[in-house]
């Protein structure tokens, strides 16, 4: 079995005074994994993915990355190791997409002939030529177009662990199915491991190695496509019984 990338261990979150946003997760992600984490909002799978790149701390339990405890880490060195993608990609307004691509390479401190190399590899990577888009700027790009340049971007200075909160939500149907498509090709020609906030049963089952339930704040279901949709849990069959109307 792999090694773990990613783990909670008893894992619970508060803001002051206010009531539980996760409670008790324990939770291993493996090396090379792509681990959904399927919620209907307010479950805690955004507070799950923050608590991971150090965004919020833990009020009980530990979090660690690659076997260290993200308290560990300093923030810089943890999100360094980490590519973080949501809606719209995030994109800064005023830099064009070879500036946004290469920008976590320039602070890693390579040299500028580097940096553009590798600008050109991603966007071609995501299937963006870099002749027409390396100059644009962010409202100059389609909706599709803006989140490929996210998950380039992400993935621009190399780390081994990619963060994604529901990143392709935003989208019209039509662009989201070509890019979901295309993301899950991608998945499974990089191995990296992968975090994935959805609450699109769809989306869970077009691409995860496993999905993570989440309901009420806790940890309701873990397991592979197949067992999520023949499972007694409640929640689990909640869940199921939307899907075919997501299908039609």
């Amino acid at each position: 079995m792999a090694a773990a990338a990613v783990e909670f261990r008893g894992v619970s979150f508060a803001g002051p005074g206010a009531p539980p946003r996760l409670e008790d997760l324990d939770l291993s992600v493996s090396s090379g994994e792509l681990l959904v984490l399927l919620g209907r909002s307010g479950s805690g799978k955004t507070t799950t993915l923050k608590l991971i790149n150090r965004l919020l701390t833990p009020s009980r339990g530990e979090v660690l990355v690659d076997g260290k405890t993200t308290t560990e880490w300093t923030a810089t060195e943890l999100r360094r190791r980490i590519g973080y993608v949501i809606q719209e990609g995030g994109l800064f307004p005023h830099f064009d997409v070879a500036r946004n691509v290469g920008l976590v390479p320039s602070l890693l401190g390579w040299d500028a002939a580097r940096v553009t190399v590798r600008v050109r590899e991603m966007l071609e990577l995501v299937g963006l030529e870099p002749r027409s888009f390396a100059a644009r700027y962010p409202d100059e790009l389609s909706g599709g177009e803006r989140q490929r340049v996210g998950v380039a971007r992400a993935l621009a200075g190399d780390p081994p662990l990619l963060l994604m909160d529901e990143p392709f939500g935003a989208l019209d149907p039509p662009t989201r199915t070509e890019i979901r498509t295309e993301f899950a090709a991608l998945a499974r020609r990089l191995g990296k491991t992968i975090v994935f906030v959805t609450h699109d049963l769809h989306e869970a089952l077009s691409f995860a190695d496993r999905i993570a339930l989440l309901a009420r704040s806790r940890l309701a279901f873990l397991g592979g496509a197949q067992e999520l949709l023949e499972s007694s849990e409640p929640e689990a069959r909640a869940f199921a019984r939307t899907l075919p109307h997501r299908l039609q």
